[in-house]
């Protein structure tokens, strides 16, 4: 039985205050009394917030089963995963989760559940390890550094920090030390959910700041910490204290573009990394030496597959390489529709604002959306293809034996995104996506969802993914009443049961219209990319009044699925081409066979060959360079990441044959060329990853 007392953490405010007044080298001592008024706001909520809890604490006794099956005791209120952790002897752990919600390690537990203490090897270890070194990097940027932090978070690859300092620039290698010694201190971090209210009288010192944090609010609440005599924003769990990171990395600071936001223009954001230790950042340092040898856009250069011009920023040219890839990715999918019951239409890129305004998009999206103005109305390039769908719909009452109807559209959608934040095929503002949406009787939709699961895992298999789900449930706010949400969720919960592959709960993080599953694939350097989506929507039903009539002869509500599989293709391309490292898999190769003739006399067979082979539709080039020695020319094929290089002589030229070299220098040998087309067919029509046959 567990010991269920809370291990205290000690307060070294003193200590850190030590450092902070001895160190400032950027900028002249200013007054404090804003921090200080905002420390004691803080700490006066934080009182009362304990008071609360204190009041409606019940010390009723817990069962709490861990990831390895085992069962342990503990007392509601009381017993923290920290604890917990230290009593198993689990070292490494950062953040956990309970009955799948992310839960700080020093958060006591509240109920019988299922734990999962989490390192820094998870992405939820990692990101709560970034969070917290990000209020250490707010706090040395204000207290030592003398600058004005205006945000904190987190992106993808790290932490940022958004500031503004006068007359002095930033040293990385100095702020890196300067973090590493405060973290030292091991000073706790607190967190509080704050109203709007609350949150305008904590930040009322600093405007822009305040405005920052008023945009990003979606709720009635937001969460502050408090580390130190530092306070800001944190939008999820935190480590116990900061003494759990040893090693910062600094990566750069550069000039920031804050929208809609005035008085921005000197802004500076500076990025980086936070580690438990050295061992986790040389790590980090190899997955990003592997990165950069695997970057898209090396690869869409160093192979011709796509550029991008200024001409139109965020748009992707694919050259005839880039477009085989796409081509083959858009027939891979159709050929699933055909298999499927999906049912390809066609739609329009311009539609005039009204349609947006009666299906939402324009009052919560119309600044991310591309519009153009007419003789009488203005028009708006589709970000999206659902309103579109909803009105095929609604041009005739539908009966129930018509549904589901599943629609598919591979249209052109065009994004307003910020120019700061395009990147590659990963951001872009024209792309596509294998969009389909499904209506069907609420009675159908248990069998729908089960059926889109089915598809992701079915395309994700032929790329060697491994992917787990997340049920993402009702967020605040959002539209529709509480009983239709909790049935929905219901529903999405028994169909990712029956499915059978690993999913987690995600609490609050649907989308306003409906819950969602989010299918997270790992790609072949560990990587998590969240590409398949599956939402449900009971708002657009009901704007667009959409119909069918019931068995019963009556009219009823259709409900509508939201679904893609790849999700944009440009981003699938990029994701695709850093998993398969520019070695792309024969049935979606733009360079499949290279043939390579031994002196004139051959050349007139490999043409043949050339011809053969590009009649049953392979990516087959001949190689008629002169000069070049035959070793020169295979390892140019292989470089250029060539599937199969054919070389053919004189001994192939009389018993029509090839000598067949792969990319990765396997020699298979001299084999009859009928029987290399029919085995190349069959790696290509299997869609399969091997290279030998």
């Amino acid at each position: 039985m567990l010991v269920t007392g809370l291990s205290r953490l000690p307060v070294c405010c003193s200590s850190l205050r030590a450092i902070l007044r001895s160190q400032r080298p950027y900028s002249e001592k200013r007054a404090s009394d804003a921090i200080t008024e905002r420390v004691r706001l803080f700490e006066s909520l934080r009182e009362r917030r304990c008071q609360h809890r204190t009041r409606d604490a019940t010390e009723q006794a817990l069962i709490i089963q861990l990831a390895n099956g085992r069962t342990v005791k503990g007392t509601a209120g009381v017993t923290t995963p920290l604890l917990i952790a230290q009593n198993a002897r689990v070292k490494g752990a950062l953040v956990s989760r309970v009955n799948g919600e992310l839960w700080e390690l020093l958060r006591p537990l509240e109920a019988d559940c299922e734990l999962h203490l989490l390192d820094y090897n998870t992405a939820e270890g990692k990101q709560a390890a970034w969070r917290t070194g990000v209020c250490v990097v707010a706090g040395v940027l204000e207290k030592v550094i003398g600058a004005e932090v205006c945000r904190e978070g987190l992106s993808k690859s790290g932490l940022y920090c958004d500031y503004v300092l006068e007359k002095s620039a930033l040293s990385l290698p100095e702020l890196e030390a300067r973090c590493e010694e405060a973290a030292s201190q091991k000073l706790p971090l607190s967190r509080l959910e704050l109203t709007s209210q609350e949150v305008r009288e904590l930040f009322q010192d600093s405007h822009l700041r305040l405005q920052l944090i008023e945009e990003q609010m979606s709720g009635p609440t937001l969460t502050v910490y408090r580390w130190g005599d530092s306070i800001g924003v944190c939008n999820g769990p935190l480590l116990p204290h900061t003494g759990l990171l040893k090693v910062f990395k600094m990566l750069q600071a550069s000039p920031v573009t804050l929208s809609s936001t005035v008085g921005s223009s000197h802004v500076m954001r500076v990025m980086g990394v936070a580690f438990p230790g050295e061992r986790e950042k040389e790590e980090w340092e190899r997955e990003q030496e592997e990165a950069r040898k695997r970057d898209h856009r090396r690869i869409g250069k160093d192979q011709e597959l796509f550029f991008f011009n200024d001409v139109s920023p965020g748009s992707c040219f694919f050259l005839p390489k880039g477009a085989h890839i796409y081509n083959t990715l858009t027939d891979f999918i159709k050929s699933e529709y055909r298999r499927r019951g999906f049912n390809e239409v066609v739609t329009p890129t311009l539609y005039k604002t009204a349609l947006w305004e009666r299906s939402g998009h324009w009052e919560h999206y119309s600044e991310n959306m591309f519009t153009v103005s007419g003789d009488t109305d203005t028009y708006a390039l589709k970000p999206m293809n659902c309103p579109a769908h909803c009105l095929m719909f609604e041009q005739r009452l539908r009966s129930w034996r018509e549904l589901p109807l599943r629609w598919a559209d591979f249209g052109a959608l065009h994004r307003n995104e910020l120019s700061g934040a395009l990147g590659g095929l990963t951001r872009v503002r024209r792309f596509c996506q294998d969009d389909a949406h499904i209506f069907c009787t609420p009675e159908q939709l248990e069998d729908e969802i089960l059926a889109c699961l089915d598809f992701v895992r079915s395309v994700y298999r032929v790329f060697g993914f491994s992917f787990h789900c997340l049920l993402s449930t009702r967020p605040t706010p959002s539209l529709g009443e509480p009983k239709l949400w909790d049935h929905a969720e219901k529903q999405l919960e028994r169909s990712l049961e029956q499915f059978g592959e690993r999913w987690e709960l995600n609490p609050g993080d649907g989308a306003f219209y409906g819950p969602k599953i989010d299918i997270q694939i790992r790609d072949a350097i560990g990587r998590q990319h969240q590409c398949a989506t599956i939402q449900l929507d009971f708002q657009l039903p009901i704007r667009f009044d959409l119909q069918y009539v019931g068995e019963d002869e009556k009219t009823h509500r259709p409900v509508m699925v939201h679904r893609a599989v790849l999700g944009s293709l440009e981003r699938m391309i990029a994701i695709l081409a850093e998993s398969f490292g520019g070695k792309w898999p024969l049935w979606l190769s733009p360079a499949q066979v290279m043939v390579i003739p031994v002196g004139v006399s051959c050349e007139s067979y490999a043409v043949q060959v050339v011809h053969q082979f590009r009649e049953a539709g392979f990516m087959t080039e001949l190689d008629e360079g002169v000069g070049a020695t035959l070793n020169k020319k295979i390892r140019s094929a292989q470089l250029a990441q060539y599937n199969y290089i054919f070389v053919v002589g004189v001994k192939e030229c009389v018993s029509g044959t090839v000598s067949i070299r792969t990319r990765g220098g396997n020699q298979l040998g001299q084999r009859d060329t009928e029987e290399v087309l029919a085995s190349l067919k069959h790696l290509r029509d299997t869609r399969s990853n091997m290279e030998d046959f």
